[in-house]
């Protein structure tokens, strides 16, 4: 059924979005802090929207302040009109991104405690946002994967939050642990869909 023919009979649109932004450089490491800050505050939530929603808008306002090291994004999705579809889709992409080398976020592992100083530092990052919003919202809705049109989405998705418009949010990264690194061999390999910035 066409979108005006569902806005006239009030059924509600979903969309299932989920952003791949690779960083690389040398100084990307603290961007990890960031995120396991974030992935804790989000176990500790169990699933507030809310306080994901602010971990969310930190992340972004984060990766908007370290522009200079996106090398590389993609992004898909799709519109649902059926809530229990577009959860479906949620959970696809959620085991798909946990699947990916390095995103699994271990809370209990204390790696890094009886390491030597010299841990290696990664020069390379990818974080996955995966979130479902109701409505439209163009800037999410189109190819991100050059800076300006990238930008223009992670302000949209701080707007999704403060609009109350967020339904999921998911966030993973590789690598996960402090010390592990992500090579360029293991980006080919894991991330084959990252475009070029």
């Amino acid at each position: 059924m066409p979108d005006f023919l569902n806005k006239m009979i009030g059924r509600t649109r979903y969309v299932v979005f989920r952003l791949f932004l690779h960083l690389a450089g040398s100084e990307v490491a603290p961007i990890l802090g960031v995120l396991n800050r974030g992935a804790r505050d989000a176990i500790d939530a169990d699933g507030d929207l809310q306080v994901l929603g602010e971990g969310l808008v930190d992340l972004c306002e984060t990766l908007l302040r370290f522009d200079e090291y996106w090398l590389s994004a993609a992004n898909e999705g799709d519109v649902f009109w059926d809530e229990g579809e577009a959860g479906d889709y949620v959970n696809q992409l959620f085991s798909d991104s946990a699947e990916r080398y390095g995103a699994d976020f271990d809370l209990g592992s204390n790696s890094g405690v009886n390491e030597p100083f010299s841990i290696p530092v990664t020069r390379n990052v990818v974080v996955m946002i995966t979130v479902a919003y109701e409505g439209e919202v163009p800037d999410l809705e189109t190819d991100l994967s050059n800076i300006q049109a990238l930008n223009e989405g992670l302000k949209a998705l701080i707007n999704l939050h403060y609009n109350h418009k967020l339904r999921a949010i998911q966030v993973h990264f590789s690598p996960a642990q402090l010390g592990d690194e992500l090579t360029n061999d293991q980006l080919l390999q894991y991330y084959p869909e990252l475009i070029p910035l």
